[in-house]
């Protein structure tokens, strides 16, 4: 009976990628949520399935914060963010009675939560599922991969940032997908230069490359570089949809190019 109701929860889904990286701090919740939007905005119904326990961060990206989660006959309801119901999102944030509250559990208790996110949420009928993880190939990571793989074919879009200790760290997660079997998507450089906001011209902070040298050395494809921008800074912090808001940026044409890439590999890769 329990696997009947956990296949039929995700029946609906089409494609489940997850957000990875060995490195904390170089932007998967940005590029989930961010990525998330601009699939909406080629006509994509999305949900968001946020497995970072510890830093659930993408419901005040989306302005969901403070949203209770409701029950239904399949499970939980997923909380929409738009009116259209196009997005949708579950995160331990709305679990939580207050928003700061710190996640000090071990890890037999998240692995039964992102069990139960993956089993018990009516996710409906979604072109995609992106999941948001921690950094590291840690208990979250087997959890989800051991809780989503009989349901769906998986695929992983990997972040880094061009400094060569982070293109180290996610070097170690092309490893991880390697042994788990989980094949890569491509490649995301994100905070790839800084686009001025007075005449968008983008400076190379920190570096630039390293994301793209390792798709090459690793055999897997380059989905492209995303610069820092303030205005998308301010958009996550204030909940506002930038891919809707900032068309001319150089962030928003990247992010949709990574988009479109993404949808030309999944129906072959991915279905």
């Amino acid at each position: 009976m329990e696997a009947t109701a956990e296949s039929g929860n995700l029946a609906g889904v089409r494609h489940i990628i997850l957000i990875l990286s060995g490195k904390g701090g170089v932007g998967k919740s940005t590029i989930s949520t961010e990525l998330a939007l601009a699939l909406r905005h080629v006509g994509k119904k999305v949900g968001i399935l946020d497995v970072d326990l510890c830093g659930p961060s993408i419901p005040r990206m989306l302005r969901a914060q403070g949203r209770a989660v409701h029950q239904c006959d399949s499970g939980w309801v997923p909380v929409f963010v738009d009116q259209e119901q196009s997005v949708c999102l579950m995160s331990v944030g709305f679990l939580l009675e207050k928003p700061d509250e710190a996640v000090v559990w071990r890890g037999p208790k998240k692995n039964a939560l992102i069990k139960q996110f993956v089993s018990d949420v009516a996710w409906g009928q979604l072109d995609y599922l992106v999941v948001d993880t921690p950094p590291g190939t840690s208990d979250e990571h087997m959890a989800a991969l051991d809780a989503l793989r009989p349901y769906s074919p998986l695929g992983a879009v990997v972040v880094t940032t061009p400094q060569a200790v982070s293109v180290g760290d996610v070097r170690r997660e092309l490893t991880f997908c390697r042994k788990t079997g989980l094949r890569v998507i491509g490649i995301v450089e994100n905070m790839s230069g800084f686009v001025c906001p007075h005449c968008t011209e983008c400076t190379n902070v920190f570096s630039r490359g390293g994301g793209e040298e390792l798709a090459k050395h690793a055999g897997v494809p380059f989905l492209g570089s995303v610069p820092l921008d303030p205005e998308l800074t301010r958009c996550l912090e204030e909940g506002r949809d930038f891919m809707q808001e900032f068309p001319q940026s150089p962030a928003f044409h990247a992010l949709s190019a990574i988009a479109q890439k993404i949808l030309k590999e999944t129906p072959a890769q991915l279905s």
